[in-house]
């Protein structure tokens, strides 16, 4: 059973959203709780899979290392029973997004990765799987709006 997210809950995640490295005594004080309650608050909301992860955005100083982007376009032999097919690609942690499309193809990926061989390797895994039929990649050239 999904447990309902409370107020205090709630802005815990806002304030993890806005600085994920908030000590836990800071964040205590913001949303007027202990120590111990957010830190035991913050583990079950990543137990309960609402927090799933932390990043980094690299600030000045350090320039960003550039991401190489491929979308790829995935036909299965089976639409409706081609569901090992996601869930390998959920295995591969550089498959940013995968999206059940309608019409031609069956699937998009997004795929990021520090280097085209790399785009290149993860593109015979995916094409290696046995209910994959065909893929095509196709590599972003630039990114105007990413959120």
């Amino acid at each position: 059973m999904k447990r309902v997210l409370d107020r205090a809950d709630e802005r815990i995640l806002t304030e993890l959203a806005r600085n994920a490295r908030i000590p836990h005594a800071e964040l205590a004080e913001v949303v007027n709780l202990s120590r111990n309650a957010v830190r035991q608050r913050i583990d079950r909301l990543e137990r309960d899979g609402l927090i799933q992860g932390y990043t980094i955005i690299a600030g000045e100083g350090r320039p960003p290392t550039a991401a190489v982007t491929a979308m790829m376009f995935v036909y299965r032999h089976d639409r409706m029973r081609g569901g090992d097919v996601i869930h390998a690609l959920k295995r591969l942690p550089e498959v940013v997004s995968c999206d059940v499309m309608s019409g031609e193809f069956d699937l998009v990926v997004r795929v990021e990765a520090g280097a085209t061989d790399r785009i290149r390797e993860i593109w015979q895994e995916i094409s290696a799987l046995p209910g994959v039929r065909d893929t095509l990649t196709a590599f972003a050239l630039s990114s105007m709006i990413k959120r």
